[in-house]
Parts: C-alpha cells; sequence; structure tokens
C-alpha cells in the first residue's frame, strides 16, 4: 500500500517532489528543447524554478544562498535550490509566521507548500515531456493543489481588497498572485493531454529519506 503525498509533512513533500524533479532534469540532453510552456524551453523551467521563489521569500524577509547558474549546469543549480528549501522546512523557522505583501501572512512551511513544492510538483510534467518521458502524477496531489490553487486566487483577492480599503481610494487591479503557473492551474490537464504513459515517476510512494516505499 503506499502513501499519497498529501499524507505526508510539507518537509516530506518537498523532499520527494524535488527529488522527482531532480531527475528529470538528469535526464534532460538538449536544454533548447521546447516544452509545454508556451515560449519556454527545458533550461527555462529549471531557472524559474531556481529563481523566482527566492525572491518571493525575499519580500517576506527570508533570504536563501545564492544558487549556482542553471545556464552553466541545470542540476547543480537544481540541487542547490532545492537543499536550501529543504533546510528551511526542516529548521525551527519553519513554523514561523511569514507574511508576504501580496498573499499575507501563513506559517512558512504553508507558504512553500501552496506556492512552491506545488510549483515544482506541476512543472515536474513539463520537463518529462520535454525529454520524452512519461511521468504519472499522484491524484490526490494534483486535486490538492487545484482546490489550494482556487482557493488561494480567493484570499489572494480579499487581501488586495483589505489593502485598498485601508489605503483608501481606488487602486488599479491587483496582479495574479505568484505562484504556479496559471496556465497550468489544471493538474487534472496532466492527465488528459497524454492519457499513455509507459513510465511512471515515483512521486506518490518513494520514501522522502531514501529509495523505499511509503507506507
Amino acid at each position: 500500500m503506499t502513501t499519497s503525498l498529501t499524507e505526508v509533512s510539507a518537509a516530506d513533500r518537498h523532499r520527494i517532489i524535488a527529488d522527482g524533479f531532480a531527475e528529470e532534469v538528469a535526464a534532460v540532453q538538449d536544454w533548447d528543447a521546447p516544452t509545454p510552456v508556451d515560449g519556454w524551453v527545458a533550461r527555462d523551467v529549471v531557472a524559474h524554478l531556481v529563481d523566482w521563489f527566492a525572491s518571493f521569500l525575499d519580500a517576506g524577509g527570508v533570504q536563501l544562498p545564492n544558487a549556482p547558474s542553471v545556464a552553466d549546469d541545470p542540476l547543480a543549480a537544481w540541487r542547490a535550490r532545492s537543499a536550501a528549501i529543504g533546510e528551511l522546512l526542516d529548521g525551527p523557522s519553519s513554523n514561523s509566521a511569514f507574511v508576504h505583501p501580496m498573499v499575507g501572512e501563513r506559517r512558512l512551511a504553508d507558504a512553500v507548500d501552496q506556492f512552491y513544492t506545488a510549483d515544482v510538483f506541476m512543472h515536474t510534467w513539463d520537463l518529462a515531456r520535454t525529454s520524452g518521458q512519461d511521468v504519472e502524477l499522484d491524484p490526490d496531489r494534483c486535486a490538492a493543489v487545484l482546490a489550494d490553487h482556487r482557493a488561494g486566487d480567493l484570499d489572494h483577492r480579499r487581501h488586495q481588497r483589505r489593502r485598498r480599503s485601508q489605503r483608501g481610494g481606488r487602486h488599479p487591479a491587483a496582479q495574479p498572485r505568484p505562484g504556479p503557473d496559471r496556465r497550468r492551474a489544471d493538474p487534472g490537464a496532466t492527465h488528459r493531454r497524454d492519457p499513455a504513459r509507459s513510465r511512471t515517476t515515483t512521486q506518490r510512494s518513494r520514501h522522502p529519506r531514501g529509495g523505499n516505499r511509503l507506507g
């Protein structure tokens, strides 16, 4: 019996998903190959995941160490970034409050889980398809990511309305919240696009600290 990604901690979920993404990074042969994300090549997917969340955390007062250049070594860059996030989730600050000017307050571990780990989870499919691999995403996690995305959009709109009311007057409409690419917001689309999957990435059952199955 396997354990769904929805049944493990935020730290273990990140570890499992980040390890699965690392496998897809290692499998890429052509870093200029196009991806399912319009206008992106394989290197862009890794660069996106290495770069954007550091700025997101910095806006809430949390700094990550610099990662190696994706242009020079995508796998080394990914390993460094995922290790830094893992240390953050394993540390005492993971339970502290994290306040971001666009999305409000959350527990730091929850912010990482909702905005970043979910993004890595979904982009795993993009990178796998780029290198001609098939990947099966945990369906329970897919449903959870979609639900969190919808709830997060609602929370973000409420937060922006509160900010505008506190400032007084009318302000330009808020920009979409950071996090998973909105074009990839429907996790079910990963399955509908490619129903014939020959290789399964064991993201659903990989043990967080090794190669054994969970449960």
